[in-house]
């Protein structure tokens, strides 16, 4: 079997905790774990299975400085591959009281731009349980992926996670 890659970035915080908490749900010696502060393309070419982890800044940070933290350098590589092939699925970080107008955006940015590139997105979750005002991330009632508010809701992580995992499961084949 191969490796599931999870690509999550920046390293440390937020993102970093709850990719280790994936991984460790899937089985550390199942997955390897790929900053996207220093990935290439190549990288993501090397695997079939990708889970891709994505933090969320307001959105006055994301149009002043997005292209500067490590998803915005990032961003660019991601539509330097075709994923027909690969199984894929993204979660993403966010606050749902600060930013209810843009909660968990970078999930749908990340989400439609693998789209546009040929990949059939698993993991899609409903929004039953979430609140918030408007996301990008959401299309018929379905974040694009996994949806976690590590600021005001820490305490749902972990189940969030787990019902996650037992959704991608069948496609991710671990």
């Amino acid at each position: 079997m191969s490796k599931i890659a999870i690509f999550y970035g920046p390293i440390g915080g937020a993102v970093n905790r709850v990719a280790n908490k994936i991984k460790d749900a899937i089985g550390e010696d199942k997955v390897e774990m790929v900053a996207v502060k220093n990935a290439t393309v190549a990288d993501i070419e090397k695997f079939d299975k990708i889970i891709f982890g994505v933090s969320t800044v307001g959105k006055d940070t994301w149009d002043s400085e997005y292209s500067s933290n490590d998803w915005g350098k990032f961003l660019s590589e991601i539509g330097k591959t075709n994923y027909a092939e690969k199984t894929i699925a993204v979660f993403g970080l966010g606050d749902h009281i600060t930013y209810a107008h843009g909660f968990v955006d970078h999930i749908g940015v990340l989400g439609k731009e693998l789209v546009k590139h040929g990949a059939s997105l698993v993991g899609k979750v409903s929004t039953d349980g979430y609140e918030f005002e408007e996301s990008e991330a959401v299309i018929d009632d379905e974040f694009m992926g996994l949806a976690i508010d590590e600021d005001f809701e820490p305490e749902l992580t972990n189940e969030r996670v787990a019902s996650w995992i037992e959704l991608i499961k069948p496609e991710f084949g671990f």
